[in-house]
């Protein structure tokens, strides 16, 4: 087999793992717009977030550590103890649905039935907010996350390629794992999306919030449980990104990546969120490859964006979006 070709395939692959780092960003958006018909800019600052905090809780940080510091002229980092992974990220779950409640309360609840503008202009407050409230809690440096996940080159896999093509190829292990981690979460979020009663009350919150509310749909407890939700798949996000490239502010701008995945699946499909961040994954990928070098490289900076705008044309409303006919 002509050696180019195998490093196409390679990349193909490297490529659907990423796609798939790409789909649990965009996971949380399509939850939020699902519930209340908005784009939720601060997705990506609750990974960042979320990361931060299992972060700081793994390690027995103090927050507000720098503050307490200036205050008082103290010198306190550390509790002197750490916890295991698995009882951090428990508690990071609860911060991010005790973080749900409060958006609801504080945020939500007075904007019932507002223009979906006001709504998106409050999620960019929010996103803001968090951010700095986050490196007050934790501080600003760059953190090191680790869960336990494995990390570096899959040996079967090359192994097994070798054995095939004579070529073994180089896929990272953490891919692997986030995908596996991915399919379970695009099976689980579209079973509860589509068979349960409050996956359908979701639905109908995000059709018309007046008209859940005279059905007696609490748009107040959909709200919370979508936002916990999105907090959880902020989370994993947020795990699998920091595990990657380490607990940084870069981990915030994700986020933007997230949106020419919505753009080619469509804001309302959780399917749809994998399938445009596989596009995505490998289109970039294989144009960088292909087309990167006769150009000057460094494609994957615009090529998802570009892409997202050619399709806009074709079908705005994503392969997987609903198609939205208003009559007046």
């Amino acid at each position: 087999m002509p050696e180019q070709l195998l490093f196409a395939m390679e990349v193909t692959l490297n490529g659907l793992m990423t796609g798939v780092m790409y789909s649990l960003v965009a996971l949380g958006f399509v939850l939020i717009f699902k519930a209340s018909g908005v784009f939720n800019y601060a997705q990506g600052v609750m990974a960042l977030f979320a990361a931060m905090t299992l972060v700081g809780l793994q390690t027995g940080q103090v927050p507000f550590a720098h503050l307490i510091n200036a205050v008082f002229g103290t010198e306190i980092h550390h509790f002197g103890w750490e916890l295991p992974a698995i009882l951090a990220i428990l508690l990071t779950l609860g911060v991010m649905i005790l973080f749900a409640i409060v958006v609801e309360r504080v945020v939500l609840k007075h904007l019932v039935n507002q223009e979906p503008i006001i709504l998106f202009m409050a999620t960019i407050g929010l996103a803001y907010f968090m951010e700095g409230f986050g490196d007050l809690m934790w501080g600003s440096d760059i953190k090191t996350i680790d869960v336990g996940l494995p990390q570096g080159i899959s040996e079967t896999v090359e192994a097994s390629t070798f054995e095939w093509f004579g070529y073994g190829f180089f896929i990272d292990r953490l891919d692997i794992a986030a995908s596996l981690i991915a399919i379970v979460l695009v099976i689980s979020l579209t079973l509860f999306s589509q068979y349960t009663r409050t996956g359908r009350a979701l639905r109908a919150v995000a059709d018309d919030h007046q008209a859940a509310l005279s059905v007696g749909i609490s748009l107040r407890r959909i709200w919370v449980i979508v936002w916990a939700i999105a907090g959880f798949v902020a989370l994993v996000a947020g795990v699998m990104w920091g595990a990657k490239s380490g607990v940084q502010f870069s981990l915030s701008l994700i986020a933007l990546k997230a949106l020419p995945v919505l753009m080619l699946g469509g804001f309302t499909s959780i399917p749809g969120a994998i399938v445009g961040g596989l596009i995505i994954g490998v289109g970039e990928k294989l144009f960088e490859f292909a087309i990167g070098p006769m150009i000057g490289g460094a494609t994957e900076n615009w090529f998802a964006y570009v892409l997202a705008l050619l399709f806009l044309v074709v079908r705005p409303q994503g392969l997987f979006g609903e198609k939205i006919i208003e009559r007046v």
